[in-house]
C-alpha cells in the first residue's frame, strides 16, 4: 500500500513539477512561500467525458467576486507583513495562490503542487528524479472555502504535516485531530452553529421546520448537530433533505414540490451559495414567497443568492455572519487592481473582464468569442474606472471572510516571527532548541501555530484552542430590500456569543426585523396551532410530538401560558378557576358560629343547658314533694347536670376547629351520656328490684341504698373515661385541613381512631340498651316512681337517632360531619329530658292535686292489688285444672271473675287508709293493706 502511494505521488509530482500547478494563478515569489486557495469560480462546467481522447481539465465557470476579494484581502496582508519594519524583517514573503473553482478534484490539483515542493525526500524519491530544483518549498497553505474541499485538501497536507490555515470551512468533523493533523481555522465550528440555529428557532417558538442541507463534509454533519439540538428542544423536522448544485431538474423540482406542500414556514439551510442556488432559482419560479429562510455562514451573504430579482423570495431570510473586521487600508488596496499593474495575478484580467463585461486585448476569450463560443463583448483597455460600478468586490462595509482570511496570514506570519526571535535553550521542540528560519520546515510552522497566542494590531487576543479553532462569535443579519435602488441590505439585528453563559447567548432586537421584506409580526411555524392558556398540548397518534391537539385541563390544574405541555396543579390550598388559567385561594369552610346553621345549633343547645337548669330548679324548689322524693331526687339532680353537660358538649362541635377542641369533644359527648344513661339505669333498676320483691326486706334496703347507687353510676362512668384515656394516648384527634373537596377546604377534626369511636358510641349504646329493657319491664309499674312508659321512649328516640346516625356521619364530609353529631346530640338530650321530666314539671306546677302522699299511697296500692289478684288467679285456674283432672268431666265449674275497683271512692281521704274490693265468683274479699312510714320513705 506504501508503495503504491509513493507511485500516485511520484506521478502526482511529475504532472506537477512539469506545470507548476495549475496555470491560472497569482504568485509571486520569496523567502518564504505561502500557498492560497480560494474560489476563484463557482463551479465547473458539466462534461461528459466519454474518454475517446485524452480527457481534458474541466473549465471553472461563473466568476465569483466575494472569491477574488478573498484572495485580494491574503495578498493584502503578505504587502502589509512585507513593508513591515518589525515583522519578518529582512524577509520576504512569497506565495503561491490557485482556484479551487469550488471543487475538490480542482483543489487537489493544485494541493499536489504545494505537496510536491515540500517532503519529497520523505518518500525517498530521489532516486527517481530530482522533483526539488528551482521550486520554493511552501511552508503553509491558506484555504480551503468549503468544508468538503478543506477535507479533501486537509486528508493531503497533514501526510506532510504542511500548516492548512482554513477561513470559511467550519465543518465540525474537521476539528478531529487525529484524523486532520494539520487543519486550522480562522472561522468557528459549526459545531456552535447547529446549536445557535436552534436557539433562534427556539426564541421565535416555531416547532415545524424544514431543514436541507447540502450533500457533502458542510452540510451533512452541520444538519446531523442541528436535528440533535432541535430534538432536545422538542421541536420537530418535518422534512429533512440533501440538495447539490449539481442535482438534474427533476430532482430540485421534487424538493420544491415538497417544500411547496409542506405546512412549514422556516426553512433551515446548511449549504453553500452555489448548492442552494438551483432551488432558489426554482422557488423564484414558483413565486413561493411565503417561506422564511434560515441562513447558515456558507450562504448568509452570499452574493450569488443576494440579488435583487430573489427577494420575492429570500427577503427576511435571517443569518449567521461572522465578526465583521477592520483592515485599514483595504479599500484602497482594492480599488487600485487593474489588469497592467497586477501582472502577477492572473486573475484579475478575468476579474475584469467580468466586472466590465468586456475582454481585454489578447485575451483567449475573446478569440472564443471571435470563433461563435461565447457571447459577444465589447474591448476593454483595463483603465476603466472600478469604483463607477456596483460589485461585490468592493462590498468593504462588513469584512467578514476577508477578515478571517486577513488573521490567517498574520497568524502564519507571527509564528514564523517566534521562531525568528526564538532564544536558544526556550524552544518548543527538542531540547528546548529552536529552529532555524533559513532551513525551516512545514512541521516546524506546525509546531509554532498550535503554541500560538499574540494580539494583533486591532488589540484582539489571537490563538487556537486545543482543536485548533480560533475562537469567534456571530452575528444575526437580516436580508432587507434597498428602499433606493431594491439591492440586498443585510441589517444586523443581534449576535449569538458562544462562550456566554446559557440564556445570555443569544440577542435578538425584534424590533429591528422583516419577515418577507416587509412585516413585523413574527411568522407562525407550528404544526398546530398554539393552545389557549388553561390548556395543554395533546398526543395525536402516529403523528409527530409536534403535532397536538389542545385538551382543557382538568379541575384543580391549571396552564397560564400557552402551547402548555401539561397542566399545573394548583397547590392544596388552591383550586382553578373556570377557565383553568390559574388557581384561587379555597374557601375555608367549618361550622362556624356566624352561619345560620351554627346560630341554630347553638340556640338550641343554649335552650337545652336552660331548660335542664329550669327543670332543676323546679325539682330544687319542690325537692320535698312526693313525686320529686319518689323520682329518687339524689339521682335525679346528677341525671340533669349530665344532660346540661350534654348540651354543653354539642357547642364545643362549633367554630373552628382546634387541637384541644378535637381531643375534647368527644370525651366530653361520650362521659356526659353513659353518666346520664347509666343514673336513669340505675334509678330504674332499683325500683324494679324492690316492687318484684314479694316482701321489701332489709337486704334490698341495704343493697340498694344511695352510696351504692352513686358507686354503680360512678363504675358505669369510669369504663367510659378509661375508653377515652386510652384513646387519647394511643390516638389522639386533631383538627386538619380536608383538600379532598372542589374549591373548598373543610377544617375537620381527625379523630385518631375511628375503632375507638366505634367504641365509645357502642358502650353507650350498650348502656341505654340495658337500661331500655328494664325500662320496658317496668313499664307496669306505679308512673309516680319510675316513668316507664317515657323512659322506654326516650330509649327508643336515642336508638332511633344514634342508629341512623352511623350512616350518616359516614356518608357526609366536612363541617357536616360535626353538625349531624351536634344535632343527634341535641335530639337524644332533647328526647331524655323531654320524657324523663317535663311529665313532672307539668304536674308539679299545674297540676299540685296529684303531687300528694295520698296519690301516691292509691298508686302504690294499686299495683299492689294488681300483682295479688294476678297471683290468685294463676292459683284459682290451677286449682280447678287439678279437681277437673280428677272429678272427670261430668261435674260443673261456675265461672268466676275478678273485679279491681280503685276509684276515688275506695280511698278513705280523713283516715289514710285504702281498702280496695276484690270479688272472686259471687263473693266479695276486702283486703286492707297500710305501710309504714319508713317503708314508704325507703322507696321514696
Amino acid at each position: 500500500m506504501r508503495l503504491v502511494l509513493y507511485y500516485l505521488i511520484l506521478l502526482g509530482s511529475s504532472y506537477v513539477i512539469s506545470t507548476y500547478g495549475p496555470h491560472q494563478r497569482a504568485q509571486m515569489t520569496g523567502d518564504i512561500l505561502l500557498g492560497g486557495l480560494f474560489p476563484i469560480h463557482f463551479g465547473v462546467a458539466s462534461k461528459d467525458q466519454d474518454l475517446a481522447a485524452r480527457p481534458e481539465s474541466s473549465q471553472c465557470v461563473r466568476f465569483n467576486f466575494r472569491g477574488f476579494r478573498w484572495l485580494q484581502a491574503m495578498i493584502f496582508a503578505i504587502d502589509e507583513i512585507n513593508n513591515s519594519s518589525t515583522l519578518l524583517p529582512n524577509i520576504t514573503l512569497g506565495y503561491r495562490i490557485f482556484d479551487t473553482c469550488n471543487t475538490v478534484s480542482k483543489a487537489l490539483e493544485a494541493t499536489l503542487s504545494f505537496v510536491a515542493q515540500n517532503k519529497i525526500d520523505s518518500l525517498n524519491l530521489d532516486e527517481f528524479c530530482n522533483c526539488t530544483d528551482h521550486i520554493p518549498a511552501t511552508i503553509a497553505v491558506v484555504g480551503a472555502a468549503g468544508s468538503a474541499v478543506s477535507t479533501a485538501v486537509a486528508n493531503l497536507l497533514g501526510l506532510f504535516y504542511i500548516p492548512q490555515i482554513s477561513y470559511a470551512s467550519s465543518s465540525r468533523l474537521l476539528s478531529n485531530k487525529n484524523q486532520y493533523k494539520s487543519f486550522m481555522r480562522t472561522i468557528p465550528t459549526d459545531e456552535y452553529q447547529a446549536t445557535a440555529m436552534a436557539d433562534i428557532i427556539e426564541f421565535f417558538q416555531w416547532n415545524w421546520v424544514i431543514a436541507v442541507a447540502s450533500d457533502d463534509d458542510y452540510g451533512r454533519p452541520g444538519v446531523e448537530k442541528f436535528e440533535k439540538e432541535m430534538e432536545e428542544r422538542d421541536i420537530c423536522i418535518h422534512l429533512n433533505e440533501l440538495i447539490s448544485q449539481y442535482f438534474e431538474d427533476h430532482e430540485i423540482q421534487a424538493l420544491a414540490d415538497r417544500i411547496e406542500n409542506s405546512t412549514a414556514k422556516v426553512i433551515v439551510v446548511f449549504a453553500s451559495g452555489p448548492d442552494i442556488e438551483p432551488l432558489i432559482k426554482e422557488m423564484v419560479r414558483r413565486n413561493i414567497t411565503d417561506r422564511i429562510w434560515l441562513a447558515s455562514e456558507a450562504w448568509s451573504s452570499s452574493s450569488l443568492i443576494a440579488k435583487p430579482e430573489y427577494l420575492d423570495v429570500v427577503a427576511g431570510t435571517i443569518g449567521f455572519a461572522l465578526k465583521a473586521g477592520h483592515i485599514p487600508g483595504f479599500r484602497e488596496f482594492l480599488q487600485q487592481v487593474q489588469p497592467k499593474k497586477d501582472s502577477h495575478n492572473e486573475f484579475v484580467r478575468e476579474f475584469w473582464e467580468e466586472t466590465f463585461n468586456c475582454y481585454l486585448e489578447d485575451s483567449p476569450r475573446l478569440q472564443e468569442s471571435e470563433n461563435g463560443s461565447t457571447s459577444f463583448r465589447p474591448l476593454c483597455t483595463g483603465e476603466e474606472d472600478i469604483t463607477s460600478v456596483e460589485t461585490p468586490y468592493l462590498d468593504y462595509t462588513h469584512l467578514r471572510i476577508s477578515y478571517n482570511v486577513y488573521v490567517a496570514v498574520y497568524s502564519i506570519a507571527q509564528a514564523l516571527q517566534d521562531i525568528l526571535t526564538c532564544t536558544p535553550g526556550q524552544g518548543l521542540f527538542a531540547n528546548n532548541s529552536c529552529a532555524d528560519i533559513k532551513k525551516m520546515e512545514a512541521w516546524q510552522v506546525l509546531k509554532q501555530l498550535r503554541h500560538l497566542n499574540y494580539t494583533n494590531s486591532m488589540g484582539e487576543k489571537m490563538h487556537f484552542d486545543e482543536n485548533a479553532d480560533l475562537a469567534a462569535n456571530y452575528t444575526l443579519i437580516n436580508w432587507h430590500r434597498s428602499a433606493e435602488d431594491g439591492s440586498v441590505v443585510f441589517e444586523e439585528v443581534g449576535y449569538y456569543n458562544m462562550h456566554a453563559k446559557r440564556g445570555g447567548k443569544l440577542f435578538i432586537d425584534n424590533t429591528k426585523i422583516l419577515w418577507n421584506g416587509f412585516s413585523s409580526e413574527v411568522p407562525f411555524s407550528n404544526c398546530s396551532e398554539d393552545c389557549e392558556p388553561g390548556t395543554r398540548k395533546g398526543i395525536i397518534d402516529s403523528m409527530p410530538t409536534c403535532c397536538f391537539e389542545c385538551t382543557e385541563c382538568s379541575d384543580g390544574e391549571y396552564s397560564y401560558h400557552k402551547d402548555a405541555s401539561v397542566c399545573t396543579k394548583c397547590p392544596n390550598n388552591s383550586w382553578s378557576n373556570g377557565n383553568h388559567t390559574f388557581c384561587f385561594l379555597k374557601e375555608i369552610e367549618f361550622l362556624s358560629w356566624t352561619e345560620p346553621f351554627g346560630i341554630a345549633l347553638a340556640i338550641c343547645a343554649v335552650l337545652g343547658v336552660v331548660l335542664t337548669a329550669f327543670v332543676m330548679g323546679v325539682f330544687v324548689r319542690f325537692r320535698n314533694t312526693p313525686i320529686v322524693k319518689a323520682t329518687n331526687r339524689e339521682l335525679s339532680y346528677v341525671l340533669l347536670f349530665s344532660l346540661i353537660c350534654c348540651f354543653s358538649s354539642s357547642l364545643i362541635f362549633i367554630g373552628q376547629p382546634q387541637d384541644w377542641m378535637c381531643r375534647l369533644r368527644q370525651p366530653a359527648f361520650g362521659i356526659s351520656f353513659v353518666l346520664c344513661i347509666s343514673c336513669i339505669l340505675v334509678k330504674t333498676n332499683r325500683v324494679l328490684l324492690v316492687f318484684e320483691a314479694k316482701i321489701p326486706t332489709s337486704l334490698h334496703r341495704k343493697w340498694w341504698g344511695l352510696n351504692l347507687q352513686f358507686l354503680l353510676v360512678f363504675l358505669c362512668t369510669f369504663v367510659q373515661v378509661m375508653i377515652c384515656v386510652v384513646w387519647l394516648y394511643n390516638a389522639p384527634p386533631s383538627s386538619y385541613m380536608n383538600h379532598d373537596i372542589d374549591e373548598i377546604i373543610f377544617i375537620t377534626c381527625n379523630e385518631g381512631s375511628v375503632m375507638a369511636l366505634g367504641f365509645l358510641i357502642g358502650y353507650t349504646c350498650l348502656l341505654a340498651a340495658i337500661c331500655f329493657f328494664f325500662a320496658f319491664k317496668s313499664r307496669k309499674l306505679p308512673e309516680n316512681f319510675t316513668e316507664a312508659k317515657f323512659i322506654t321512649f326516650s330509649m327508643l328516640i336515642f336508638f332511633i337517632v344514634w342508629i341512623s346516625f352511623i350512616p350518616a356521619y359516614f356518608s357526609t364530609y366536612g363541617k357536616f360531619v360535626s353538625a349531624v353529631e351536634a344535632i343527634a346530640i341535641l335530639a337524644s338530650s332533647f328526647g331524655m329530658l323531654a320524657c324523663i321530666f317535663f311529665n313532672k314539671v307539668y304536674i308539679i306546677l299545674f297540676k299540685p292535686s296529684r303531687n300528694t302522699i295520698e296519690e301516691v299511697r292509691c298508686s302504690t296500692a294499686a299495683h299492689a292489688f294488681k300483682v295479688a289478684a294476678k297471683a290468685t288467679l294463676k292459683h284459682n285456674t290451677a286449682a280447678r285444672k287439678k279437681s277437673s283432672s280428677i272429678g272427670g268431666s261430668s261435674s260443673s265449674t261456675p265461672s268466676s271473675s275478678i273485679s279491681l275497683k280503685t276509684n276515688g271512692n275506695d280511698c278513705d281521704a280523713t283516715s289514710g287508709k285504702h281498702r280496695p274490693r276484690v270479688s272472686f265468683g259471687s263473693g266479695t274479699v276486702t283486703l286492707s293493706l297500710s305501710f309504714e312510714e319508713s317503708r314508704r320513705s325507703s322507696l321514696m
